[in-house]
């Protein structure tokens, strides 16, 4: 499978909550959740090296409509609801069309 869509989202937590954040973020690929939906294939979880309350997210997935699919269910909107408890404020959230790359880990 290849990446044909993806996004970027930045999350500013409330003041201290950047490693909540962080670590609420990265159950997103405990199985049952968003990201370990086998349509997932980039799930990247970044905390800002100048401000810790800053977390920046990085999906890719096989389609723009899997993605919607999956974000529609419950688990994803439990989580999505927890994360939005610890967000400062909106985020910004940009989509995107993969091109190619490498991730590692």
């Amino acid at each position: 499978m290849n990446v044909r869509y993806g996004f970027n989202a930045t999350l500013t937590a409330k003041p201290g909550m950047g490693e909540r954040l962080a670590d609420l973020l990265l159950t997103g690929l405990d199985a049952g959740s968003p990201a370990a939906d086998e349509h997932c294939l980039v799930y990247l979880v970044c905390r800002s090296a100048s401000d810790p309350d800053v977390v920046h997210v990085t999906e890719g997935w096989t389609s723009e409509e899997d993605h919607h699919r999956i974000f529609a269910g419950q688990a994803a909107q439990a989580l999505v609801a927890q994360v939005q408890d610890l967000v400062a404020a909106q985020s910004p959230y940009t989509d995107l069309v993969p091109v190619g790359g490498k991730a590692a880990f």
